[in-house]
């Protein structure tokens, strides 16, 4: 099922309410640490949830909060949640200044976020707590061309440039039996910071440095050139837009717009189609990096699981682990306990995401129980 909720700005009103902690995303009432989707909602245990929280960032992640709030605020209609899908860049630096409560970013905090973030929180350490996890399509605009197939090389060729044709031999070569046409690329990148460029371009780094030899970062190379479109909506419409487009965008986004897919070539050599389940694959593998409950994870993009989808990114809800005003920590605590519950990764996976699962899930309702 295919949810239309491609976002440039929006102010999503929902009731939050929650008991558990966990994994990706999620929808449905709260409930207990063992997320049990039948648990009742928190709202109607403690005598009614309120309070309005402001958050911002991640646009990958907007689908899921919309649809987050939608299910919470059936059950909590006291509170009142206002998300701005800005990017992840201007969600961390909103999370910082402490206009909002939460930051929804594609990627953890890094080089001097945490110290910045750990001040805001003023009595305890700002968390990274995953909770969406997005894979990233490889989207393209080539009429009568389907099933494409790209290796790691050949897009850090494309995205950087080198290859401009859609008849080039690195891509023939990924596609024996396809017949190419000759008809220009048009390479798209996020052109406003984004936790998407982030984790696309760790991709390209780790699988194909010769051919990309620029550094992962949230702002998408100059020296890489390209066009470039402002958020995942963005990116989604210039693609359908435009013949001989090419670019990256989350999952639920390609499919919004009913976008192709190509297959992305693992660290196996093996080409393998975008779901959520060849994705979860990859993530399942994901080292924690962070200690207690700062759950930053380590992503192996060359992963040679079989069948793993490797370009993903997780989607971490930045919060105080200590340190918010008292009513908004508890409204927090509250809708991300929900969020990872089992009912509200149900409901994520129709939206083209992949639920977290196993040990990382308890340890992302463990870090949630810890907010106060």
């Amino acid at each position: 099922m295919k949810y239309a909720g491609r976002l440039a700005a929006v102010a999503v009103v929902g009731a939050l309410s929650l008991a558990a902690c966990g994994t990706d995303n999620n929808a449905g009432a709260g409930s207990t640490s063992s997320a049990s989707a039948s648990a009742p909602a928190a709202g109607n245990d403690n005598g009614g949830l309120s309070g309005t929280i402001n958050a911002a960032g991640s646009s990958a992640q907007a689908n899921a909060i919309t649809e987050w709030t939608k299910n919470f605020t059936a059950t909590n209609p006291g509170v009142t949640l206002n998300y701005q899908p800005s990017g992840s860049g201007a969600g961390v630096q909103a999370f910082i200044q402490g206009t909002v409560a939460f930051a929804g970013s594609d990627s953890a905090l890094k080089e001097d976020e945490p110290a910045q973030a750990n001040a805001r929180c003023k009595t305890g350490n700002a968390i990274n707590i995953p909770m969406v996890t997005g894979p990233v399509a490889v989207v393209y605009n080539l009429p009568g061309v389907e099933g494409l197939q790209l290796s790691p090389k050949t897009l850090a060729g494309i995205f950087n440039s080198k290859i401009t044709k859609w008849d080039d031999a690195a891509i023939k070569a990924d596609n024996p039996s396809a017949t190419l046409p000759s008809t220009p690329i048009q390479a798209f990148h996020r052109s406003d910071e984004s936790g998407t460029s982030d984790n696309f371009t760790k991709f390209l780094k780790a699988t194909a440095e010769t051919d990309w030899p620029h550094e992962p970062a949230k702002a998408w190379p100059a020296e890489a050139k390209g066009q470039g479109s402002k958020g995942s909506d963005g990116i989604a419409s210039s693609v359908k837009d435009t013949e001989g487009a090419i670019s990256y965008v989350e999952l639920s986004y390609a499919e919004n717009s009913s976008l192709q897919k190509a297959k992305v070539a693992n660290g196996a050599g093996e080409f393998v189609e975008l779901t959520p389940e060849n994705a979860a694959k990859t993530v399942e593998t994901a080292e924690i990096k962070g200690t207690g409950n700062d759950l930053a994870l380590s992503i192996d993009y060359a992963t040679k699981t079989a069948g793993a989808y490797p370009i993903v990114l997780v989607t971490y809800e930045i919060t105080c682990e200590k340190g918010l005003p008292a009513e908004e920590a508890k409204v927090v605590k509250e809708f991300l306990k929900y969020t990872s519950s089992d009912e509200g990764q149900a409901a994520l996976k129709e939206l083209g995401y992949a639920p977290l699962s196993g040990t990382l899930l308890t340890k992302v309702r463990t870090a949630v129980e810890a907010i106060s």
